[in-house]
């Protein structure tokens, strides 16, 4: 264990006013401690003044490589009980992974004395060889060769194709003639003549096939042994750049607190990835429980926050809180937490038990009731109180899967149940062939200009970070939003919202409203794309569907309680 404790920051203020924090910090769901907000602001003070680096966080008009970036600070307290703590920043910041005043990453692959340059080099001279062997003008020449050759060839045979169709036309032409002669033997020798015809064109096909088989293999032996090279440099890249990446993530070797060690490998062979993703071991909270566990430092709480213009497709705001990734951060930290006390998850913890389901609507075949808000719509991995769970109670009779659409766990409002299969299949169709009508009302921070607009960003499921989704303009599936401004409150930076969801994509309201290409206002309470508040203040007020039975239709409407 290293004594050199060089990243330890004390506090440039009194801290006496504040109580140490009884468990450490539940990085996944947290408010952060006050210690560790004193902490980020006295980091976040040193980064508007630094002059020791430069970084373009896109705080300033300079559009060029804008990278916002998340940094991290962990509440400690040194071997003397001397209160203070240290920062960390995710990945490379100013194009270096080492910066004085941060801890250092757990394996620093741009050390001089690292393996990776030597290794990397010879995968780099391995893609030279390659490029030059796919630019080369022999390569290209053989290959316009090759083209031409078949080309040639596709013609020759279609021509035979095409005569031996003709005469396979004239042939039976002339059969039904000779079916008016009268002359047997006349006849048999006219047949015998045109079999023989037959058989000729037939072997002709043929032949030509198999000359033109053994002409194409000589004229391929010399393209494909250039390309045979190249196939075989591009094998032996794969091999060494999966080598190559083993060996790096073997020596991220993270601690717990009885100092147990666990490489990238060891981590993720036990989950759904197998693999380790990109960049994993590179994020804040890693890099602050390793230096600490090496160097004698006792954790308290820990804090995360980004610094910057946010990402194309995340959602990050500037200097606020954010927990760790789960895709990423979740296997590292749950080997690094080991044995350590540590804060509730909330997620875990029943926040309906004590709510009410009000059934709005009741008949034989299908139910409207009004979900409140942090009540889940299906039971989830530790929680079955739901509101599947609630009808299947109250309704023993009913029958099928019961849920037709589900609304966040955060989200309160209408929902329509099935009471049969039958109802159910119903409403599924209308669903999918988007013929049900929903409305929502919500309160977002910030004041729009406009009075309406829509909103028709793509998204698709952050698989590094569930249950978050993303912006994407290459695989993200359509989202369409129109939204209209019920009622502006300026004095709170609020205004409340009419949200018209024309497609229903996981998130869809939330991120619309919270992206940066969006409205650029995150529905106030949003604990994954804005700030928590006592609730998410998002209500679907208003259903309209066509009856499964009697095929009438029906418009359902509940005020939002906020």
């Amino acid at each position: 264990m290293q004594n050199n404790n060089s990243c330890f920051t004390r506090f440039t203020t009194s801290t006496k006013q504040y109580s140490l924090p009884k468990r450490f910090t539940f990085p996944f769901y947290y408010q952060p401690h006050p210690l560790c907000v004193l902490a980020a602001e006295q980091l976040q003070q040193q980064l508007k003044s630094t002059t020791n680096w430069q970084h373009n966080f896109g705080l300033t008009d300079d559009p060029k490589n804008v990278i916002g970036k998340m940094f991290g600070v962990l509440l400690v307290q040194n071997s003397e009980g001397e209160l203070g703590y240290i920062a960390a920043f995710s990945g490379k910041l100013a194009e270096q992974s080492q910066i004085q005043g941060f801890v250092p990453p757990v394996f620093d692959l741009l050390a001089e004395d690292s393996f990776f340059f030597a290794e990397k080099n010879a995968i780099n001279r391995l893609n030279s060889k390659i490029q030059e062997l796919e630019n080369a003008p022999e390569l290209l020449q053989l290959t316009q060769q090759m083209a031409a050759f078949e080309s040639g060839q596709n013609q020759q045979l279609q021509e035979l194709r095409q005569e031996t169709i003709e005469n396979r036309k004239k042939r039976k032409l002339q059969r039904q003639y000779l079916k008016h002669e009268v002359d047997q033997d006349l006849l048999n020798e006219c047949l015998k003549a045109l079999a023989k015809q037959s058989v000729t064109d037939k072997w002709r096909l043929k032949e030509l096939t198999e000359h033109q088989h053994q002409a194409k293999q000589k004229q391929q032996a010399a393209l494909h042994q250039l390309i045979a090279q190249i196939t075989d440099l591009k094998r032996q890249r794969k091999q060494q750049s999966a080598e190559l990446q083993n060996k790096i993530f073997a020596q991220y070797q993270f601690l717990n607190r009885d100092l147990e060690v666990k490489t990238l490998l060891d981590i993720f062979a036990e989950t759904a990835f197998k693999t380790p993703p990109a960049g994993a071991g590179e994020c804040a909270a890693p890099k602050l429980l390793q230096y600490a566990f090496t160097h004698g430092l006792k954790p308290l709480a820990m804090a995360e926050f980004w610094w910057g213009a946010s990402p194309k497709s995340e959602i990050k705001k500037h200097q606020q809180y954010y927990p760790a990734c789960s895709g990423k951060c979740q296997p590292i930290l749950k080997h690094m937490l080991k044995g350590m006390a540590l804060d509730e998850n909330p997620l875990t913890s029943d926040s309906g038990k004590h709510k009410e389901l009000d059934i709005v609507y009741k008949d034989p075949d299908i139910l409207i009731v009004n979900k409140p808000a942090e009540f889940l719509s299906v039971p989830g991995k530790e929680i079955s109180d739901s509101v599947f769970q609630r009808i299947k109670q109250q309704f023993p009779e009913a029958t099928g899967p019961l849920i037709v659409h589900r609304l966040d766990m955060s989200t309160s409002g209408l929902m329509v149940i099935a009471l049969n299969s039958a109802a159910n299949k119903s409403l599924q169709k209308q669903f999918i062939r988007r013929e049900v009508h929903k409305q929502y009302v919500a309160l977002i921070t910030g004041l729009p200009k406009q009075d309406s607009g829509e909103i028709t960003l793509p998204l698709r499921g952050d698989i590094y970070d569930r249950p978050k989704q993303l912006v994407c303009h290459n695989s993200g599936k359509q989202a369409l939003t129109k939204w209209q401004v019920l009622e502006r409150n300026s004095d709170q930076n609020q205004t409340r919202l009419l949200l018209t969801p024309h497609t229903g994509r996981t998130h869809q309201l939330r991120v619309h409203c919270a992206h940066a290409e969006g409205l650029n206002m995150p529905i106030l309470g949003d604990d994954l794309y804005g700030r928590l508040d006592n609730r998410l203040y998002l209500h679907a007020q208003r259903l309209e569907i066509t009856h499964p039975v009697n095929k009438k239709n029906m418009v359902f409407q509940v005020e939002a309680s906020f």
